[in-house]
């Protein structure tokens, strides 16, 4: 982990220790942290989803102030003005968010960059967006909200839609559905997961980690449309995700800011103290996945597709990557920063480069 990272999970650690039944780190409450009154459906579950960005933000005494929320268009896209009212935000055009976080991300390294996109935003017209994201390594947290359907334009399928899925007014998908955890691995991604938008706690654990990630961090997470596509028989549903939901793992988050908690082996449950004194329970299952294997990520995702089970946790996890920022060798000073004698060359500069010329 970088200087830069370790300093700013130190900040987050620290403000999570400090945060009271009521205020946090800044001295805020986590009313604090909310937008506008959602104009969702009831019951969808990307409010949920905003509920869980709120928790998270607040826990980690981010400052709103130095947060950007990008978003492209459909209901998922509406979410941004429902969490985190006081931040940045920018609507950009369908499919095309990353671009315009690679944008923003560039012109200020300092912002913690949000991202929301849906199935369809995301995996049909924003495809080509996605993958180079992926392959730029972009430091942002991408949330995919995805219910298999266009819920804004009355539920259309989208390309996550399961083959054969009916729909009463759309008929019979007959085309394979596009997995997002998939798609981001084979653009190598260097964070992916996913989860079910009624998992709260999983939801959340895998959105701290996300943000104290060095790079792009991908959550697929299963959002149902109560409107459009939430009978039981769609995996984009409440019922089937609650019935066919397998955690990969157990999981819990701990800021990599202090030396490294290690256990012996151990059989059935363990109990770990942490370092801010908070215990967790350690439970072993049945699946024994290495999130560090690339290789291990596609198998499992892939024997998962086959077997019609609904997997969610952390598939990937690569540290070793350089981000885009530092791929591109930029002033620690955000670039919207400095001033225009900084940005241009002289006129000295451009004589001597025409010359060579």
């Amino acid at each position: 982990m970088s200087t830069t990272a370790q300093e700013m999970a130190a900040k987050r650690m620290a403000a999570a220790r400090s945060a009271t039944a009521k205020t946090n780190l800044l001295g805020l409450e986590k009313n604090d942290y909310k937008g506008r009154p959602s104009t969702l459906c009831k019951g969808c579950g990307h409010d949920s989803i905003s509920q869980r960005i709120m928790n998270v933000a607040w826990e980690l005494g981010l400052d709103q102030s130095q947060v950007i929320k990008m978003s492209g268009i459909g209901c998922s896209s509406k979410t941004p003005a429902y969490y985190l009212g006081w931040s940045h935000g920018f609507n950009s055009v369908h499919g095309r968010m990353p671009s315009v976080a690679t944008g923003a991300i560039t012109a200020n390294q300092k912002l913690t960059c949000i991202g929301v996109g849906g199935d369809g935003d995301t995996a049909s017209i924003g495809i080509g967006q996605f993958k180079h994201a992926m392959r730029r390594n972009l430091p942002m947290l991408y949330i995919v909200e995805n219910n298999g359907v266009y819920g804004l334009t009355k539920g259309q399928f989208s390309a996550t839609a399961d083959d054969g899925q009916v729909l009463k007014y759309q008929g019979v998908n007959q085309l394979p559905p596009l997995d997002i955890c998939l798609e981001a691995l084979a653009a190598n991604a260097t964070f992916v997961a996913r989860s079910f938008a009624g998992d709260v706690k999983q939801v959340e654990a895998l959105m701290k980690a996300a943000l104290s990630h060095r790079g792009i961090a991908v959550i697929d997470i299963i959002s149902p449309c109560v409107t459009f596509n939430n009978h039981d028989s769609s995996t984009k549903s409440y019922g089937y995700g609650k019935e066919h939901e397998i955690p990969l793992h157990e999981l819990s988050y701990v800021p990599a800011i202090h030396d490294e908690i290690e256990i012996d082996e151990y059989e059935g449950e363990l109990e770990v103290e942490l370092h801010d004194g908070a215990k967790i329970m350690l439970k072993k299952l049945d699946e024994n996945h290495d999130p560090t294997s690339r290789s291990a990520a596609f198998d499992v995702l892939d024997r998962s597709r086959q077997k019609g089970e609904f997997l969610t946790g952390l598939f990937y996890l690569s540290e070793e990557s350089p981000d885009m920022l530092e791929m591109l060798n930029l002033t620690s000073t955000p670039l919207a920063q400095l001033n225009a004698s900084q940005l241009r060359p002289s006129r000295e500069a451009l004589a001597e480069l025409m010359a060579w010329f």
